[in-house]
C-alpha cells in the first residue's frame, strides 16, 4: 500500500501516520526524517543536502526528490509507504508521479484529512494552556500567530493538490475532526475499498 497523508499542520497526521505504521508494517516516510537520515549515512545526495543546510539555505526540490526517490529504493519500502508531509507542492507531486512511475509502481491512494482551521487554531490555543498550566515549555509551533503562518502556507502551497489528486481519482477524503479512533477506522474502511478496487480491476 503506497499512500499520501493531505491536510493542514494540526490535523492529526502524524498520529495517523504512526497507526498506519503498526497495522501495516510499512514505513513513514517524513522529508525531514528522509534528509537527516541521508546526511547522516553520507550518500551522494546526503552530502549535496548538507552543503547547502550548512550554508543556511534552503534545500531545493531537486534534493528533496533525489532523496525520496533514493529512500523508496529501499527494501522496508517494497511492500509499501506512507508519505507524510510530501508531495508539499505541485512540481513535487509531479515529481512523485515520473519516480513511481520510472519504478513500475502506482500510487493507491491519497487521503484528505478534512478539518475545520478555527477548531484546529482552538486546538493549538487549548494545547498552548494545558502546557504552561503544567509548567511545561509550550512549542513553537503552538503559538497561534506562528501556526496561522503555517496554515495560510499549507493552502498558498499544498493545499491546490487536493485537486490535483481529485483529478486523478486517487483523492478520498476523511472526517478529521472525528476522535482519533474514529478516523482511524474511517482511514481503515478507505484502504480496504481500495484494495478491493484493485483486486476487481485485475
Amino acid at each position: 500500500m503506497r499512500l499520501i497523508l493531505l491536510g493542514p499542520p494540526g490535523a492529526g497526521k502524524g498520529t495517523q501516520a504512526q497507526r498506519l505504521v503498526e497495522r501495516h508494517g510499512i514505513p513513514q516516510l517524513s522529508t525531514g526524517d528522509m534528509l537527516r537520515a541521508a546526511v547522516q549515512a553520507g550518500t551522494e545526495v546526503g552530502k549535496r543536502a548538507k552543503a547547502v543546510m550548512d550554508a543556511g539555505e534552503l534545500v531545493s526540490d531537486a534534493i528533496v526528490n533525489a532523496i525520496v526517490a533514493e529512500r523508496i529504493d529501499l527494501p522496508d519500502c517494497a511492500n509499501g509507504f506512507i508519505l507524510d508531509g510530501y508531495p508539499r507542492t505541485l512540481v513535487q507531486a509531479d515529481a512523485v508521479e515520473s519516480m513511481l512511475d520510472e519504478r513500475g509502481i502506482a500510487l493507491d491512494t491519497v487521503i484528505e484529512l478534512v478539518v475545520d482551521d478555527k477548531a484546529l487554531v482552538g486546538r493549538i490555543v487549548k494545547r498552548a494552556d494545558e502546557a504552561k498550566a503544567a509548567g511545561q515549555p509550550v512549542r513553537k509551533d503552538d503559538n497561534p500567530a506562528v501556526f496561522e503562518e503555517r496554515l495560510r502556507e499549507y493552502y498558498k502551497k499544498t493545499a491546490p493538490l487536493i485537486g490535483y489528486y481529485y483529478a486523478k481519482r486517487r483523492l478520498k477524503s476523511v472526517d478529521g475532526m472525528a476522535g482519533i479512533d474514529a478516523v482511524t477506522s474511517e482511514i481503515e474502511a478507505v484502504l480496504a475499498a481500495t484494495v478491493k478496487e484493485a483486486a476487481s480491476a485485475k
